[in-house]
């Protein structure tokens, strides 16, 4: 395994991270916080891509935000009663922050917003046409970890320095917010996987990710281009989506993984000519 990554907060700054645990819904850590709006729906950088300029790091009890012309602010993890909120279009419930954190937000980001963390991550299922009816998963979009590999970004990379927007690559792995990065496969391999270990860890390989504008996204400028959702529209459209990387859902959570660690491709089929799922 050659990198991987947590964002404790959907969409907001990632990190690098050189080892960690796998619990049923994700890595630890990840995606348990998310800013939401005055009806409790989630805030993405899809429509603010400032929030991937925000930068969150988990402390013991809590955590600490930083971002450009904002003084830092330590949040401390909230215990209060629960309320309604939305992932997309999932429902669950999650626990408000403190108020100074509501503002927090709302000054760097422009609209009304509000920070909560999901206490209880065994509420939220995933898609049960791809899982199974014990499956998990925090608040990521979909399901609990998203892996990507080196060949295809090298594949895609140079796609994207054959084509019309040229000028915008090469794109970093960071662009697609895997948790999970992998090198030593052939290009697009991963749209066949069915389950793979890494170090001690196996998963099932689900389905292949769907992108959308959010990885058209600098991340760290926020800045916003065509690429790579341009090249992955002529070569990688299928159900009229774009796709990149493969969602994966742990089998023996409880494990920690690291920078390093030897991955097997347990079960695979050969990539089909189509969605990867």
């Amino acid at each position: 395994m050659d990198a991987l990554f947590r964002y404790p907060v959907k969409s907001c700054r990632g990190e690098s991270l050189t080892e960690a645990l796998v619990e049923p819904w994700g890595l630890a850590g990840d995606r348990r916080w998310q800013v939401v709006d005055a009806d409790g729906d989630c805030l993405t950088a899809r429509e603010l891509p400032r929030m991937l300029l925000i930068t969150p790091e988990l402390l013991p009890h809590g955590i600490r935000f930083s971002a450009s012309g904002a003084d830092d602010l330590v949040v401390e993890r909230p215990t209060g009663p629960a309320i309604e909120v939305r992932v997309h279009k999932d429902e669950l419930t999650a626990i408000p922050a403190d108020p100074a954190a509501h503002s927090w937000f709302s000054a760097v980001l422009g609209v009304d917003a509000r920070l909560v963390y999901q206490a209880d991550p065994t509420g939220r299922h995933p898609n049960p046409e791809y899982t199974h009816p014990d499956d998990v998963v925090n608040l990521a979009d979909a399901f609990p970890l998203l892996a990507a590999t080196t060949a295809s970004l090298d594949a895609l990379n140079d796609l994207i320095a054959a084509g019309p927007l040229a000028g915008e690559g090469p794109l970093p792995i960071r662009r697609f917010r895997p948790n999970i990065v992998i090198s030593g496969s052939q290009a697009w391999a991963e749209d066949g996987w069915r389950q793979i270990r890494i170090g001690d860890a196996v998963f099932r390989a689900v389905k292949g990710c769907d992108r959308c504008v959010l990885t058209t996204t600098d991340p760290d400028t926020a800045a916003r281009g065509q690429e790579p959702i341009a090249t992955l529209a002529r070569h990688r459209r299928w159900d009229a989506k774009t796709w990149f990387g493969m969602n994966l859902v742990p089998d023996n959570p409880g494990v920690r993984i690291r920078v390093g660690d030897e991955v097997q491709i347990l079960d695979a089929v050969a990539a089909p000519d189509g969605p990867p799922r």
